[in-house]
């Protein structure tokens, strides 16, 4: 989506109004108007003889609102995702030493992360031989150190 269709008046109405229901459906007064709300039903259970009509009330409200807190959280959750996303990418291109290639890493297939993260659990192993958890090193530079540590060990 283009910056300017963004911020055209309607997508962005919904991004503010999505931002605010957000915000509000995780605040306190939220979860009291909830209970509330469940109290209310519950004590005009007897009103109404607990009838089909009552459970039914109760069942279609709390569906509409299960409904559209999915779409609501799933927004909330993407732009969050994607806010650490850049700044972990920051961060990786700020650090001198850091391999650049894990920029935009949640664009691989799982195929490619899976083998990536085997790389990984190298490189802790790797480090966990070395005896100094607080190193760390870029899997070449901690598989080259390996290699010369093992060659030297051999030789001696």
């Amino acid at each position: 989506m283009s910056a300017k269709k963004r911020d055209s008046g309607i997508g962005f109405a919904l991004e503010r109004f999505s931002l605010r229901a957000t915000e509000w459906a995780g605040s306190s007064w939220a979860f009291t108007i909830a209970c509330v709300v469940i109290v209310v039903w519950l004590v005009t259970g007897p009103l109404f003889h607990f009838s089909d009509t009552w459970q039914l009330v109760i069942n279609t409200g709390t569906t509409i609102v299960t409904f559209l807190m999915v779409f609501l959280i799933q927004r909330a959750q993407n732009k969050e995702s994607r806010a650490v996303q850049l700044k972990l990418n920051e961060i990786v291109a700020a650090i001198s030493g850091a391999s650049n290639r894990l920029i935009d890493v949640e664009k691989l297939s799982e195929r490619e992360l899976r083998t990536l993260h085997e790389h990984y659990c190298k490189l802790a192993e790797l480090s966990a031989k070395e005896g100094d958890l607080l190193k760390s090193h870029s899997i070449e530079e901690a598989t080259e150190r390996h290699k010369r540590k093992l060659a030297t060990r051999k030789a001696s």
